[in-house]
């Protein structure tokens, strides 16, 4: 069976574990898996199957320093996931902007009956 990129993207996000790892990978730039496995409860093994899982949806690419194989995160498989919520996003924002509307008629309204409880009282 093939797997489109998008399904392998979301299905290597789904655990967190591995997003941990892209968020570490983000903020160190490249390490190796013994340097991503130092915060993690897990064995060095572990960890190195789930950059596995990682660089097969293209997130993460490995290449050969010595006898040290460093990981980078690779943001391109993000973008394609970006676009693909972009449709998306167009109905929050129009249900956001109903909120607000509807929220902005309250205000008036709450605002409108505080002025007349106020004329009401002596």
């Amino acid at each position: 069976m093939t797997t489109d990129a998008l399904s392998r993207t979301f299905q290597a996000l789904a655990d967190p574990t591995r997003r941990s790892i892209l968020a570490r990978l983000k903020e160190v730039g490249e390490a190796s898996v013994a340097e991503l496995a130092a915060p993690f409860d897990l064995t060095q093994r572990a960890i190195s199957k789930h950059v596995g899982v990682l660089e097969d949806a293209g997130l993460v690419s490995r290449s050969r320093d010595a006898q040290r194989r460093p990981s980078r995160l690779r943001v391109e498989p993000l973008t394609d996931v970006d676009r693909w919520l972009e449709e998306y996003r167009g109905i929050w924002d129009e249900r956001f902007a109903a909120l607000r509307e509807e929220l902005a008629r309250d205000d008036v309204e709450k605002d409108a009956e505080h002025a007349t409880d106020e004329g009401k009282t002596p």
